[in-house]
């Protein structure tokens, strides 16, 4: 039988390659159940191509549109804030891919979680937000969690080669976006455009700013604590401009186990959904005689402060997490709007996390008011500082 997968954030630049890696795999997997906010014409497209038999538009003022498009194809349509939900709670889904940008795919991935689906998680806020509510509901109803994002696959991958109490440390590695080279002065004459110029990877701008600032990888190293059950003070981050190794890990022999690819998402994509088979792939071949050589250097804190702002929010626990992740999309949609400076955006994120009152041991409904009340605050900050 096939395995029955459905993508929550379809039309962005995770969902359509996973879309091309389902093509390739052929009839052992079904794509059921599609979803997107905004982009109905190529969610329309999908949906036919596909022949998917649910889709989702979140934004409900494009629901009757996307109706009107799809005219007689036979798809149930849902709509709304809890489409989501709807769709990652379906009997005949096996898979939900989430790709959902920001904390808006959080209760359709606690749902599937409760329904014992194969999470396969691309976006980070899921387990940042919420990593222990998360990972207990997935143990409590036999769910599994499987990470898309290349550095957490790397690392997924690696710990096969060894037992997981004899982990010395993870290694996550890091682009060092465009700004690496640059000095922490120089930060606030930096514009949109700049920072949406990513040197190695075509992303999503909200990422692509959160790679600029490092913030991706703040919000990596608390992921990883949760995916992979460790102490915040073993996981590290090395600045790999190449990004040919996606990631490390150390183990107590001083055995270090890599993996290595091209900058391309089809194969952790893929490797989420076929595990714990490995499959031929559309993803180019690494040839490692054309590489020459392959650089490792210590990110500069002074630059990316998000980075020492990580390992404190995950001391905090409790809501810290979540307010560090609301603080930061909301400065990001700032300065993308051209708001606030480049550098203000992780000091929009530290000043809410000085505000806050952590809550040790929050339930969802503590870690949804902690998001409101840091979406507020920075909303408020951005806009007192300005540009």
């Amino acid at each position: 039988m096939p395995k029955n997968v459905a993508i929550l954030g379809s039309t962005g630049s995770i969902g359509t390659s996973a879309l091309r890696v389902l093509e390739s795999l052929g009839p052992d997997f079904r794509v059921v159940a599609l979803a997107a906010r905004d982009s109905i014409q190529a969610l329309a497209d999908q949906v036919r191509r596909f022949r998917a038999p649910h889709a989702a538009v979140t934004n409900p003022k494009k629901a009757d549109a996307f109706r009107r498009l799809l005219g007689d194809v036979p798809c149930r349509i849902h709509a709304g804030p809890e489409a989501l939900e709807e769709m990652a709670a379906l009997d005949e889904v096996d898979i939900v891919l989430t790709a959902v940008v920001g904390a808006a795919g959080l209760p359709a991935v606690l749902r599937a979680a409760e329904k014992g689906k194969t999470l396969a998680i691309a976006n980070k806020e899921p387990l940042v937000i919420a990593g222990r509510l998360l990972t207990e509901t997935a143990r409590a109803h036999g769910a599994r969690i499987l990470p898309i994002d290349s550095e957490h696959s790397a690392v997924f991958q690696t710990l096969q080669a060894g037992d997981r109490r004899d982990v010395r440390r993870i290694i996550l590695t890091a682009s060092g976006g465009p700004f690496r080279n640059a000095r922490p002065e120089e930060l606030a004459a930096v514009r949109p455009q700049q920072a949406l110029a990513h040197p190695t990877w075509n992303m999503g701008p909200k990422i692509t700013i959160d790679s600029a600032t490092m913030m991706n990888k703040a919000l990596e190293i608390l992921e990883a604590v949760w995916l992979f059950d460790v102490p915040v003070e073993k996981v590290d981050v090395l600045i790999h401009p190449e990004s040919i190794v996606h990631s490390m890990v150390e183990f107590v022999d001083g055995a270090i186990v890599a993996q290595l690819g091209t900058p391309d998402m089809t194969v952790p994509i893929q490797y989420a959904l076929t595990y714990p088979r490995r499959r031929p792939s559309p993803a180019a071949t690494l040839r490692l005689e054309d590489l020459g050589c392959l650089t490792f250097e210590r990110p500069d804190t002074t630059l990316f402060r998000s980075l020492e702002l990580a390992y404190e929010v995950a001391r905090l626990g409790g809501t810290a997490p979540a307010v560090f992740n609301a603080a930061n999309e909301v400065a990001v949609d700032a300065f993308l709007a051209d708001r606030i400076t480049f550098a203000h955006i992780v000091e929009t994120v530290e000043a809410c996390l000085e505000a806050h009152t952590v809550k040790a041991e929050p339930d969802l409904d503590d870690l949804y008011e902690a998001d409101a009340w840091a979406r507020d605050h920075a909303g408020q900050r951005a806009h007192a500082v300005g540009r």
